[in-house]
């Protein structure tokens, strides 16, 4: 096991992912079952098999495989597979800061940005994680992000974005931080930029208490000051950057109640292996509804629809096994949503 993502066998099983690594893992077992898979085409040994792995256990399957075979598994898979299954499952085995630069340059990619996606990558990941991602941006797409991210954003929320990428965790007085953002209120129009230094530059603990004492000052949620008195993408990245200090499984819940393809396969991906549990709680509390149960309704059943389910429901310690008329990309996300313990157990999905 890499000890880059686990420093033990044992902490793992005390993460709050879903993904796990696989016990009696075989990396060359799990290659030549996959070579077999591609060969015959079957989708569902290759959605079982990657899905039922950690990411540092499919990074081992994918050199094991390109030492059996001399080639490169992705592009194999690439070859075999189509649609959303393909993507999905190629988003699988990029290593973690990978698939965060992916996801940055996919939102920034084709017409338009998706400001959202840049803002809860930003939001959600470290300072130090960030610039991993930043490295990582500049050897796969031989670019700059803050650069990009400079091209793609203008005005108050280029420098809000700008200030997250490259944010920090210095000292401050928590009355003195309220009472900079209440009097940042009190003009005709509202100023940016003492929020943007002070949401960008201060721990979560510390940022809760300032967002707790403004709401005391001002006797509204913070997110309505935001509502009332910004306005444009400013508002947006402002708003986004708020419910995450407050609580960011919430805001990841409210992303996902939207069932939007894209956007439940990027959360999954992303959080899978750290605290998509944390998720699902927050998305029961939020909707009534269990996430499971939610993707099996809300996402579309498409190839890729039920790859996203098997995240969601990925049985711990176990392959797991789901039936359906087809395989898809909702399969996918069950199995990365739901760890659980038992023997093999066959899931009757049922796409209509």
């Amino acid at each position: 096991m890499d000890p880059e993502y686990f420093t033990s066998y044992d902490m793992c099983w005390g993460t709050l992912g879903t993904v796990r690594p696989f016990p009696g893992f075989h990396a060359d077992r799990d290659a030549l079952e996959i070579q077999a898979a591609l060969e015959s085409k079957n989708a569902g040994t290759l959605v079982r098999i990657l899905t039922n792995r950690s990411n540092a256990q499919r990074q081992e399957v994918a050199q094991a495989y390109e030492g059996q075979t001399r080639k490169d598994l992705a592009a194999a898979l690439k070859k075999a597979l189509s649609g959303d299954v393909e993507v999905l499952l190629l988003e699988l085995l990029m290593p973690p800061v990978q698939y965060e630069a992916y996801r940055l340059q996919q939102a920034m990619a084709g017409l338009g940005t998706d400001e959202e996606t840049l803002m809860e990558v930003l939001c959600t990941r470290s300072g130090p994680r960030l610039q991993e991602i930043r490295a990582v941006y500049k050897q796969m797409y031989k670019k700059e992000l803050e650069k990009e991210l400079k091209g793609e954003t203008s005005g108050d929320f280029a420098k809000l974005v700008l200030a997250l990428l490259n944010k920090s965790e210095a000292a401050g007085s928590v009355q003195r931080d309220v009472e900079t953002l209440s009097a940042s209120l009190n003009g005709k129009k509202a100023e940016a930029a003492p929020w943007i230094e002070v949401l960008t530059s201060r721990d979560s603990d510390h940022l809760n208490k300032v967002l707790t004492g403004l709401e005391l000052t001002s006797g509204q949620t913070v997110n309505l000051t935001v509502e009332k008195r910004f306005s444009g993408d400013f508002r947006l990245g402002l708003s986004v950057l708020v419910q995450c200090i407050q609580n960011a499984d919430v805001y990841l819940a409210r992303r996902l109640a939207t069932m939007k393809s894209s956007l439940v396969h990027g959360i999954m991906v992303s959080h899978c292996e750290e605290d998509l549990l944390c998720i699902r709680a927050a998305f029961v509390k939020l909707t009534g509804a269990s996430l499971y149960s939610s993707l099996q309704v809300g996402v579309a059943c498409s190839a890729a629809s039920d790859a996203a389910l098997h995240i969601a429901h990925r049985h711990r310690g176990t392959d797991v096994f789901f039936s359906s008329n087809r395989n898809s990309s909702k399969e996918i996300i069950c199995r990365l949503c739901w760890p659980s313990v038992g023997p093999k157990t066959e899931v009757l999905l049922v796409c209509v």
